[in-house]
């Protein structure tokens, strides 16, 4: 889960390494425990390694040539020996990795006794060893040792004695490039490059690629290592061209992102593709994959396609369905849901399933993504890029993306489209109000230890997502939960002043939902309800509006939630887009 840039300019120029850093620093939501970065000044290798945020550097040697990275550890602690890039034993080799090759250690104890001097603790390090035993151009060199790397990794190389050229390799990690009319970049994500440009080749698995400037102009070459043979590959263009990535007047990413929910939800109604897609699942069993926030989104889906189509699906743990993918019928399909089309656990489901020869769909946010590629329909939730960490506008999105898919199934789009209009423009007008109540909520939750959240029906997994939002950015521990489950166990851990926060609208659980608070209530509880009735149980009501119809109130809610978590973190002072320990795109098992 680690950002890679390299960077390959027409000339030489003092802002290429300010440029680079301004386009990693695009990539820190994959890591940002430590970063470093490296160019060629003279034929030479200049290198800079740090532990914490990226910087820009204010250094203003000319470079053509540049590879970056921030890291999210895999292999070795945070210090700045294992930060990237890591350099051969002469220096001139520097490599940048995400991902793990998980062969390294017989890599290393052959190197070793080949009296190679490893300075880091990290997988990465062998690669620069193993090209510096190479002969030949960069390109050829890279193609010698490809082979001998096994696992999931995306690399980016540079050597001195190459001061022109760049090469690549990616198996089972995302990389691309971008192709600018200045400059080559290869990044983990186009992210990083949309401000130079849209047009982009995404690398697949097993393959090279190579970039050379040649008296102005670019050489691109592209290698399939399983084939040891040369390809072609041609750019497609990006839709997200001058996104919005700009804080503006929030003092963070996720709650600007919370708040653009209203106007995500208008952007990703995309009934044509919902309609393809509700078509293609009709008569078929289908299997839903995904992790954390995403699978969540699932359950609620699950909850959503029963009550309004009457259409069932299975929801699986991607890193657990993995292991069953081989008892699949082949006429299963497997709807893989991810943000970010990267999900390591997720993409070993699709190509084991696909190996079975089972259909795969998808619902994701990052157009041209490994999933998007891998599957037969996708359904893009068109969110715009998300920064934070934590998800929560795609969250929104892929729920979305199920209640369009329900009503169709229904033979009711125009009525889901008229619905998710008017639900985005209360939903707008709402916002502030549920900001307010969340601030109150957060601080009479602040200096607790423990928080639980306790739904029924589709208000269960949007608790689980609530306390998964609360853990990852607050640090207080959250469990989420069935209500009727509360007193087959977890009740005994109810005292007086425990933190229960109650979803409670008035849709088909009210009643036993309440009961259930109200157990909680009778053993001291601090009852924190979220609902569109006031009831006397509730220390504190955040009120939700009457709706029409209460099968969109899981869009509140859920805004109702994040919001809370948001407030409480940031109450406490953690780092709310940035928290400790995780990275937003999961790349490594």
């Amino acid at each position: 889960m680690c950002g890679i840039i390299g960077m390959l300019k027409r000339q030489e120029s003092e802002e290429t390494l300010r440029e680079a850093a301004q386009a990693l620093k695009r990539l820190e939501y994959r890591g940002y425990d430590s970063w470093g970065y490296a160019f060629l000044n003279g034929g030479k290798v200049e290198m800079e390694k740090r532990i914490g945020r990226i910087s820009i550097p204010n250094i203003h040697s000319k470079a053509r040539v540049a590879v970056l990275h921030t890291r999210w550890a895999t292999h070795g602690g945070v210090t700045e020996e294992n930060a990237h890039p890591h350099l051969d034993c002469t220096g001139r080799i520097a490599v940048v990795h995400n991902g793990i090759i998980e062969n390294y250690l017989d890599l290393k104890e052959q190197l070793i006794q080949r009296k190679h001097l490893f300075k880091s603790q990290t997988d990465s390090e062998v690669v620069a060893h193993l090209l510096e035993e190479t002969e030949g151009s960069l390109y050829e060199r890279a193609k010698q040792i490809a082979p001998r790397l096994k696992g999931s990794f995306a690399l980016v190389i540079m050597d001195a004695s190459s001061t022109s050229e760049l090469v690549a390799i990616k198996n089972e990690s995302p990389l691309c490039m971008g192709i600018g009319e200045d400059r080559i970049v290869f990044a983990s994500d186009p992210l990083a490059f949309l401000d130079y440009t849209s047009k982009v080749i995404y690398l697949e698995e097993g393959e090279l690629g190579y970039a050379r400037q040649n008296n102005g102009n670019f050489e691109l070459r592209f290698f399939d290592i399983a084939q040891q043979k040369e390809i072609q590959k041609q750019p497609i263009t990006l839709p997200w061209k001058n996104v919005d990535n700009e804080l503006k007047e929030y003092p963070h990413y996720m709650l600007k992102e919370i708040f653009e929910q209203p106007k995500a939800l208008l952007a990703g109604m995309d009934l044509e593709s919902a309609q393809t897609m509700a078509d293609a699942l009709k008569g078929r069993r289908v299997v839903v994959v995904a992790c954390g926030t995403a699978r969540h989104a699932g359950v609620i889906g699950k909850h959503i396609l029963h009550r309004i189509a009457k259409f069932p699906v299975d929801v699986i743990m991607a890193h657990e369905a993995s292991y069953f993918m081989q008892d699949l019928d082949p006429d299963t399909v497997l709807l893989a849901i991810s943000q970010s089309g990267e999900t390591a656990d997720v993409m070993e489901c699709v190509r084991k399933a696909k190996a079975r020869g089972i259909q795969v769909y998808s619902i994701v946010n990052v157009p041209s993504s490994t999933l998007a590629r891998e599957s037969k329909y996708v359904f893009y939730i068109n969110c715009g890029p998300e920064i934070a960490v934590a998800s929560t506008k795609a969250f929104t999105n892929q729920i979305l993306a199920f209640y369009l898919l329900a009503y169709i199934m229904a033979g009711k789009r125009e009525e889901v489209k008229k619905q998710l209009i008017d639900v985005s423009k209360l939903l707008a007008q709402y916002l502030p109000y549920l900001d307010q109540k969340a601030r109150e909520v957060a601080l009479s939750i602040k200096n607790k230890k423990h928080v639980y959240m306790l739904g029924r029906g589709v208000n269960f997994p949007i608790a689980l997502e609530g306390a998964l939002k609360m853990k990852e950015i607050s640090y207080i521990h959250a469990e989420g939960m069935p209500a009727g489950e509360l007193k087959h166990g977890t009740l005994a851990l109810v005292e007086k002043g425990t933190p229960v926060i109650l979803l409670a609208p008035s849709d088909y659980t009210y009643e036993d939902s309440i009961s259930n608070g109200m157990e909680t209530k009778a053993r001291g509880a601090m009852l924190i309800g979220i609902s569109d009735k006031a009831h006397p149980s509730f220390s504190i009501w955040t009120e939700l509006p009457k709706l029409e119809n209460p099968i969109f109130y899981p869009l509140f809610e859920t805004a109702a939630l994040q919001l809370i978590a948001y407030h409480t973190a940031v109450t406490l002072g953690r780092d709310v887009d940035k928290p400790r320990n995780l990275a937003k795109s999961v790349t490594v098992k």
